[in-house]
């Protein structure tokens, strides 16, 4: 028989986790979005002051994981790279996520791409065009502000595609992560979660505060009033397309706290699988130390 794996053997036990966050939050067979509580705190029994500290205390743990994989490709060992996918009705957080987590990496590391409505010249392609572009490089992190599944969830609920057409964006979808995950991108596509009720409260927030006008969007309304049809289009979307190569991640986004420690543990540990190394230096250790010796009083 196998030797029972520990807690301590994986990243987010050290951090106050109880089980792996790509197990906790895996919305694998059978997942319903319905029963999923978008205020929950899966595998984490501390408060909003834990997770904070446990969000600082892994940001060295990450950084480290993030150099390693740069390093490990500049050297041209490995053509691994991770693309981390953040969908969400707007206020669940994106903006918080890229700069809590993604923020704490050495941003030359890092490819950060916004998808915005497709332009007119984007449109003259097929929808994956775009996305193809802005996929990131050996070594790096790439992280989509929404991404090509906007072209199966607006699309279906704005009814921008037909039926057949929203069918063969499936299709091509799971096609594109496939080729992608066998060139080596370690993919992650996270969907936070938030309720309607907290939604609200955000979208009021913004209308009260003057520094936060800059953030409101009338149309952010208009998509509000559509909230049931877009929970059964991403219900949809994850049963389509969620696949081993490519998982999809539901993170409960009514705690901010939560959603981006979460999130950090999905990356470390999509990283620690990868196991990125330091790569061996191609010239003698030893000779570039005497000749920097000989070299230290210049000047």
């Amino acid at each position: 028989m196998g030797k029972k794996k520990k807690s301590e053997d994986f990243p987010g036990a050290a951090y106050g986790f109880t089980h792996p966050v790509s197990t906790l939050l895996r919305a694998g067979r059978g997942f319903s979005l319905q029963d999923a509580d978008p205020g929950a705190k899966p595998g984490f029994g501390g408060g909003k002051s834990d997770g904070r500290k446990a969000l600082t205390a892994a940001d060295e743990h990450l950084d480290d994981l993030q150099e390693r994989l740069y390093a490990q490709a500049r050297s041209g060992d490995d053509p691994a790279r991770v693309l981390l996918i953040l969908q969400a009705m707007d206020t669940a957080g994106k903006g918080g996520i890229i700069r809590h987590v993604i923020g704490t990496v050495d941003p030359q590391g890092v490819e950060l791409h916004g998808f915005k409505a497709p332009t007119a010249a984007e449109k003259r392609h097929d929808f994956l065009w775009r996305v193809e572009r802005r996929l990131p490089g050996a070594g790096m992190i790439g992280v989509f502000d929404r991404s090509h599944y906007e072209d199966v969830l607006i699309g279906r609920v704005r009814q921008l595609a037909g039926a057949d057409e929203l069918e063969r964006r499936y299709g091509a979808i799971r096609d594109f992560e496939q080729r992608i995950a066998d060139e080596g991108t370690r993919i992650i596509k996270v969907m936070l979660h938030i309720s309607p009720e907290e939604q609200y409260e955000r979208l009021s927030e913004r209308l009260d505060r003057p520094d936060k006008h800059w953030k409101f969007n009338p149309g952010d309304i208009d998509e509000r009033l559509e909230w049931d049809a877009y929970m059964q289009a991403y219900q949809k979307a994850i049963r389509e397309t969620d696949a081993g190569h490519a998982p999809w991640y539901v993170v409960p986004a009514n705690r901010k706290w939560y959603a981006r420690v979460a999130v950090q543990h999905l990356l470390i540990e999509a990283l620690a699988g990868i196991d990125p190394q330091w790569p061996a230096a191609d010239f003698d250790v030893e000779t570039q130390r005497r000749r920097l010796e000989d070299a230290r009083h210049v000047g």
